[in-house]
């Protein structure tokens, strides 16, 4: 078996564990920062196969032998390698990319590397790549733009592909949904920023829309491509969406990565700040109808930026996020003890950073806000308490700017009941309507 150590959210080791002798040893010897993880063991038990960007930008996948304790390349690409293992039987060895966003699969024949066809499926992620204990049968989900992930079964003696599900509410018709984009962007110091636009059909230089910039959760989160339920409800209301990819995000290598390590509040908020100039410069974009808006660490980047940027957007969506990072790292659980250092390490310490911290709170410097802001919070919220919430509430209330603030006495760190993601939804999308309508020339 085998065990991973948390160093820091860029850094880790592996141990393979002997059950028989009741061994451990460590194989993951570097110098530098780098993250390992275990991906299988062959059949017969002689390689471990595991994935990891030690020495390079992107994880490569590498194999370990166990009688003898020799190391191989196996596989690399100029994207992260996720994950990869074996078929039923040990024929095929299934590898999964993170390229570019999107999730990419490469299946081998394990013995001679040959690549496998994989059959012709619609346009999206494939994720979950399975084989019947024959290998004659193959499942596999398509993640799609416009549709949620499907179950496909593939049969490789009459080359049919069937599927198996229809995912998409009867009650919505793909054709009111948009495709996806890629799109980069240059920051404050030519950084490139990587993001995925979401254009409403309705948007026309003649009829320009307002824009989100959406932001992921994390530290260390990813926007990728696939069904966002969020984005496309935005888009099909009229909002053009990006949802951006700043420094800090997964993905796009171990510099970018760590690009964001105790900068926060600056740096990583300067490239959402960007994100407004370059979504504003789409000739479909009314500039001056731009929110942004954030789930978790997402949150708190929207909290950020109405408190240290309050004249850029011009107002927030804050779903659940961190406004207080003094309280948050000093209430981590003992028992997290791993995970709270890796935190110390990409955050800040309470113990040695308390005016850093304090810097890079939203709720230390919420007078500053000046721009309409609607909070979501879950009562029972584990990782963010309420009273992060509450203290920022109560901040800008006395502003005199218009909150709302939306508390789910049911709901801890997201979203577990639908009746309450409509209802927020529905909230966000009221508020949205309300201080983003359509400003009058003078």
């Amino acid at each position: 078996m085998t065990l991973v150590k948390p160093i820091s959210t860029a850094d880790n080791d592996l141990f393979v564990h002997d059950t028989q002798t009741g061994t451990t040893k460590k194989i993951s010897e570097h110098k530098e920062r780098a993250e390992y993880s275990s991906a299988d063991f062959d059949h017969s038990s002689k390689w471990l196969y595991f994935t990891t960007n030690d020495g390079s930008e992107f994880a490569r996948l590498r194999r370990y032998e166990l009688a003898t304790g020799k190391f191989e390349d196996v596989e690399k690409a100029d994207w992260d390698i996720s994950s990869s293992w074996f078929s039923e039987s040990g024929k095929y060895r299934i590898t999964v990319l993170n390229e570019d966003a999107r999730t990419v699969v490469r299946v081998v024949d394990a013995k001679t590397g040959k690549p496998l066809a994989l059959p012709k499926l619609p346009s999206g992620n494939i994720n979950s790549v399975r084989f019947s204990r024959s290998d004659k049968l193959m499942t596999l989900y398509v993640d799609a733009d416009r549709a949620p992930s499907n179950l496909y079964v593939h049969d490789f003696r009459t080359g049919k592909t069937t599927r198996l599900t229809d995912t998409l509410s009867k009650e919505v018709d793909a054709e009111d949904l948009v495709d996806a984009k890629v799109v980069r962007f240059k920051s404050f110091d030519g950084m490139e920023i990587p993001g995925i636009l979401y254009k409403p059909h309705q948007a026309t230089p003649d009829a320009k829309v307002p824009a989100i910039v959406l932001v992921h959760g994390g530290p260390g989160g990813q926007a990728r491509r696939g069904y966002k339920y969020a984005a496309q409800f935005l888009a099909n209301h009229g909002y053009v969406v990006l949802d951006i990819n700043n420094r800090g995000s997964s993905g796009y290598g171990k510099t970018f990565y760590v690009a964001d390590d105790r900068k926060h509040g600056r740096e990583p908020l300067w490239d959402c700040v960007e994100a407004k100039k370059y979504v504003s410069s789409l000739p479909y974009v009314d500039g001056s109808r731009v929110a942004i808006m954030g789930g978790s660490y997402g949150g708190y980047m929207v909290a950020a930026a109405l408190a240290f940027q309050p004249d850029v957007f011009d107002a927030g969506v804050d779903i659940f996020g961190v406004t207080n990072w003094v309280r948050t790292l000093q209430s981590i659980p003992s028992w997290w003890e791993a995970q709270r250092q890796s935190l110390y390490d990409e955050i800040g310490d309470p113990n040695t950073q308390l005016d850093m911290l304090k810097a890079s709170s939203p709720v230390f410097h919420a007078d500053k806000i000046r721009k309409p802001l609607i909070v979501i919070q879950g009562k029972n919220d584990p990782r963010v308490i309420k009273a992060e919430s509450d203290d920022l509430v109560e901040a800008v209330k006395k502003n005199g700017v218009p909150v709302e603030y939306v508390v789910f006495d049911d709901e801890g760190h997201g979203f577990t009941k639908k009746k309450n993601q409509i209802a927020a939804y529905g909230a966000i999308l009221k508020f949205l309507d309300t201080h983003l309508a359509r400003r009058k020339t003078p």
